[in-house]
């Protein structure tokens, strides 16, 4: 559009080319107001909030919830509208308050245990914090950063490894970690989950309350495999957000934002640095042996237990 007004400064729209341009960018995708409203949502006890940190199966947990509550429904545009995400919800037009389309109502969320508006279920799921770290980057390259611009080293080094970041990866999974007893939380982990997906959807249907059958399951399973979700991609690639917010963002329009790519388990090492590998597991020890006595990530998978919860630590 031309500006007329020669008075009027034209926003310039454009993604990141530099990690200094991505670091630049303060606050979250939605707005404040969105956030607010967010923390101030009381939930029903039946109501489930998926409450990951990013690129932890967020969106692959959204589709299970909503595959075991609906029997599979695929008739949403977008997994977004029909499993808000709760601090974008006023953003998106969405009221958290109203119902869905089947109970129990279900919502996503990015906000730690001391943020997340108590009163709900909840589900977290923790993940190789080397695989969120390639997973996040390719999420935000070609629409965040220009595709090609940042490189995956810099990124690590200068973004997400970066001391003046508030990391928040350990902070989240480091609220969540002591809530693992609680009734009302189910804390998973994804690399058992993708290895025991039956015993995954199982264990969510109990929790959520959802009768399970076996025609169930095995429609549930199927359409939260990364081959289906692929094959239905638009439906899990966050269009809806990036229309009603890249603007407020300084971002042009579209973007391809890679929610749905390998899902494989060890994907970051054949991709990382030795360095950089090196740095993840010396935040790990800093932030989780002290406090939990975790001294790997690994330690972690092993006292969640397999996927069914059968040797699970309460």
């Amino acid at each position: 559009m031309v500006n007329h007004d020669p008075n009027r400064v034209r926003t310039v729209l454009r993604r990141a080319r530099s990690v200094a341009e991505m670091s630049s960018f303060r606050g979250g995708i939605g707005s404040t107001a969105s956030r607010t409203a967010a923390l101030a949502f009381r939930p029903k006890p039946t109501d489930v909030l998926i409450a990951t940190f990013p690129k932890c199966g967020t969106t692959w947990l959204q589709q299970i919830v909503h595959g075991l509550r609906t029997r599979g429904s695929m008739d949403f545009e977008e997994i977004t509208l029909v499993v808000p995400w709760l601090e974008l919800a006023l953003d998106l037009g969405i009221d958290p308050g109203a119902p869905q389309v089947a109970e129990p109502r279900a919502f996503k969320s990015h906000l730690s245990w001391y943020d997340v508006p108590k009163g709900g279920r909840y589900i977290t799921m923790v993940r190789d914090p080397g695989d969120v770290l390639v997973s996040l980057y390719h999420f935000h390259e070609g629409w965040r950063f220009e595709a090609g611009a940042i490189t995956l080293e810099d990124y690590s080094r200068n973004f997400f490894l970066a001391p003046e970041r508030d990391r928040g990866y350990w902070k989240h999974v480091a609220s969540w970690w002591p809530q693992r007893g609680r009734e009302d939380v189910l804390m998973l982990s994804y690399e058992s989950a993708l290895a025991d997906v039956p015993g995954t959807v199982r264990r969510i249907a109990g929790f959520i309350g959802c009768p399970l059958d076996d025609e169930l399951l095995e429609i549930v399973v199927r359409q939260s495999s990364i081959g289906f979700m692929k094959a239905h991609g638009t439906r899990f690639d966050d269009h809806v957000l990036r229309a009603a917010r890249n603007a407020a963002n300084g971002l042009p329009p579209g973007g391809a934002s890679s929610k749905l790519r390998s899902g494989r388990v060890g994907d970051h090492v054949d991709r990382l640095p030795m360095d950089v590998r090196a740095a993840l597991d010396g935040i790990w020890r800093e932030a989780m042996e002290s406090r939990f006595g975790l001294a790997s990530y690994s330690e972690m998978v092993a006292a969640l237990g397999p996927a069914d919860g059968s040797l699970a630590i309460g």
